[in-house]
């Protein structure tokens, strides 16, 4: 197969590439809407208690939390003045008449309520509910923010709540998007032309990762007309296209540069590079993908998008060095070595850095590889207090205007009104004939710790008592079939305290049924719903690797020394990310606020996309180690002249990956941060300590058995197998355009 698809690509290269430039040209088209589709959010469980209560609130009672919140300080000091007053009701008009938005209500328009004036008297609030799906929020907090505009007179006026904090989110990623790549590209060429020595060789992969990135958005798209997808999955895909797209041409370059040097003619070098590295190409691209999928056993769509974008973009990055890198390779030639500026000197075997790493790892296996395995345990110790949360608005930047109204509502008012959550109430008929039942419940709930008040049908309650009798607007809470509390926490919610309310709410009993929704119901929603199906996921990646290796190296004992050796890994890499973004060591530094939590899908999103690009060096290098054994049958050799023959290759693939995601490093977005940098750091690691120190231990004490496997598997393998050293027929000596 692989030696058709060579042939195809010199034989048909100018219509490949002719096919390629068409592809380009109508998916940067059609992708740049990609950014108009996609949507914030997607970190719940569509069918959870919180999503199943959110939707009731919704569509049964068609109310729901407030989203957006409007911070209002008094410029003269105090927020009762009569020019406050009048300014503050006349904003309240302003949001009211917004279209799109519900459920409008402020310190003003209702009597001065205390619970909407910070402790001090010097701010007070507005609060309301946009509708609609997450589009239309986002169209309609823009027109408020229009219409609000820069407040001038007695009030100063600033936007937060859910809504202002997905959409700084949102806006403050597509600039940190353009920031990456104007920091990732050019060092990304730099280290292009160091590996390659030459402008020529370099410029290629680049031409590969552009048929990556914009494929990427057109696939983001199209995927986005069919299904939600997360906004957040553009940071994915464009920086796995990137490197990938480099990865895949790197290896396919090289192997092309050397079937030149063996004096092939050009068009029969391209067939035997497709032929061999081609054919690991397709493998480690398989492996990817595969590992990605396994994302989408998870009901959050945020974690789904990343299975269907990542799947997506590898086999674009995957199908752009298998037919259009070839193709342009047929056309260029030996001029693949033009415009050279260094050349690297061949040197003999048995004379390089890694060939000497590699013997003096195997004289003394079990010293260097307990050493090594000792510090990997303990840089991963701190993953054993790792906290779980949700992206709030300390993911913002300081200074982000949804942040600063969020801190301000948790330090300045008596609970954040702004951030109330609903305790919902069905299969009560008439609500109101329920009235006792439903005071006692209110009177449970608001003597929970971590409650400031709650509001109901039957009065407001605080500390167990009722402090205030039904109102005008307490009528709007029944509904035929039910209705519904309105909880004001004095904690955050999304943190571990704002978790225990929930628990403790969930745990009361009541004589009819309810559910509680929210921010901090979401969590412990999410966290059950992830860490419930995360066997399932690892079982397949598991599986899955263990095959694709088995198919390639014919082995039992390799594919499960790459499984525990990837899991020793990543374990490091995520305790260096507790002790880093959750503890907040190097905060500082890194420009972030520790919220004493990690995002509770950052760990296994970055596990499975570590995981499969892992394979990548694995492959390179087992299959060097392989081809080896099978001329000479000396393990010892074998190993040390596969990791010579690949260390400097899988170096410079990794530390192009590395300088892809560590862009991401530079966000503004504290969880973005952390997957940029904790994605570099597990490369960086699996490339140098894991490939040069570990792999050469293990396989050193390993001997022979590396590549045994029982007899019946041994003829699957014969019969199915893959080989990355190809086809071995005539290839022609020159071959026809």
């Amino acid at each position: 197969m692989f030696t058709r698809l060579g042939l195809f690509t010199v034989r048909r290269r100018r219509l490949v590439l002719a096919l390629t430039a068409l592809f380009v040209v109508v998916a940067a088209g059609l992708g740049s809407a990609a950014f108009g589709r996609l949507k914030d959010g997607g970190f719940n469980d569509p069918g959870s208690e919180s999503s199943r209560a959110t939707r009731v609130l919704t569509e049964q009672f068609h109310s729901g939390d407030p989203n957006v919140v409007v911070l209002l300080g008094s410029r003269s000091g105090s927020v009762d003045g009569a020019a406050a007053t009048r300014q503050g009701l006349a904003l309240t008009r302003t949001v009211a008449a917004t279209a799109g938005i519900e459920q409008v209500a402020s310190y003003w328009s209702l009597g001065r309520a205390p619970a909407l004036r910070s402790t001090d008297g010097t701010k007070a609030i507005i609060v309301a509910r946009i509708t609609g799906s997450d589009t239309q929020v986002a169209d309609t907090f823009d027109r408020l923010r229009t219409s609000i505009g820069d407040t001038r007179g007695a009030l100063t006026a600033r936007l937060g709540g859910v809504a202002a904090v997905n959409h700084d989110a949102a806006t403050q990623i597509t600039k940190d998007l353009a920031s990456a790549e104007t920091f990732s590209v050019p060092i990304t060429l730099v280290l292009l032309v160091l590996v390659f020595g030459g402008l020529v060789a370099a410029g290629l992969p680049l031409a590969v990762a552009v048929i990556a990135v914009v494929g990427t958005l057109f696939a983001l798209f199209a995927i986005s007309l069919f299904t939600d997808v997360s906004i957040y999955a553009i940071n994915l895909t464009t920086a796995l296209g990137l490197g990938l797209a480099i990865d895949y041409s790197l290896f396919i370059v090289t192997r092309y540069r050397e079937e030149l040097a063996r004096g092939l003619d050009s068009n029969a070098a391209v067939v035997r590079t497709v032929e061999t590295a081609g054919r690991t190409v397709a493998f480690s691209a398989l492996v990817v993908a595969a590992s990605l999928s396994a994302l989408i056993v998870f009901p959050l769509f945020f974690l789904r998008s990343f299975a269907y974008a990542g799947a997506s973009v590898v086999l674009i990055a995957a199908l752009g060095a298998l037919v259009s890198l070839p193709a342009l390779l047929a056309v260029v030639g030996t001029r693949v070595n033009s415009l050279r500026i260094f050349r690297h000197r061949p040197r003999e075997v048995g004379t390089g850095f890694w060939h000497r790493l590699a013997a003096a790892v195997m004289r003394r296996p079990i010293l260097i590889g307990t050493a090594v395995i000792v510090v990997l345990l303990a840089l991963g110790a701190p993953f054993l207090r790792v906290n779980f949360g949700l992206p709030g608005p300390e993911s913002l930047p300081k200074g982000a205007e949804s942040r600063v109204v969020s801190e301000s509502l948790l330090r300045d008012f008596d609970g954040d009104s702004g951030n109330t959550f609903a305790v919902v109430m069905t299969g009560l008929g008439d609500p109101t004939r329920h009235a006792a039942a439903i005071t006692r419940f209110a009177g449970e709930v608001s003597q929970l710790p971590g409650v400031s008040r709650v509001e109901g049908l039957t009065g407001r309650f605080e500390h167990g008592v009722r402090t205030a009798e039904p109102g005008p607007t307490s009528a709007q809470l029944a509904r035929p079939g039910g209705t519904w509390l309105t909880v004001v926490p004095s904690v955050a919610q999304v943190s571990p305290r704002g978790e225990q309310l929930v628990k403790d709410i969930r745990a009361l009993a009541a004589p009819f049924p309810f559910a509680v929704e929210g921010k901090a119901a979401e969590l412990v929603d999410t966290k059950a719903a992830i860490f419930s199906r995360l066997p399932l996921a690892l079982a397949m990646i598991s599986v899955i690797t263990f095959v694709l290796l088995f198919l390639v190296f014919g082995s039992v004992l390799v594919p499960v020394k790459a499984i525990v050796l990837n899991m020793l890994s990543l374990s490091a890499t995520f305790g260096a990310m507790v002790w880093i973004f959750q503890e907040g060591h190097l905060s500082s530094v890194l420009g972030f606020t520790a919220n004493g939590t990690l995002s509770v899908t950052m760990p296994i999103l970055m596990f499975c996309i570590a995981f499969g690009l892992s394979m990548d060096y694995e492959v390179f290098l087992l299959s060097r180690i392989k081809e080896e054994y099978d001329a000479t049958g000396d393990n010892e050799h074998s190993v040390a002249v596969g990791l010579e023959r690949t260390g400097r290759l899988v170096t410079a693939a990794a530390a192009l990956l590395a300088v892809t995601f560590l862009a991401f490093g530079t966000s503004q977005i504290s969880f973005i941060k952390l997957f940029g940098i904790g994605l570099a750091v597990a490369i960086v690691m699996d490339a140098t300590i894991i490939r040069g120190l570990l792999v050469p231990a293990f396989m050193r004490l390993a001997g022979d058995a590396n590549w045994w496997a029982p007899r019946w598997m041994r003829a699957i393998h014969d019969r199915v197998g893959i080989d990355e050293s190809g086809h071995r027929g005539e290839v022609p000596d020159s071959l026809a355009a």
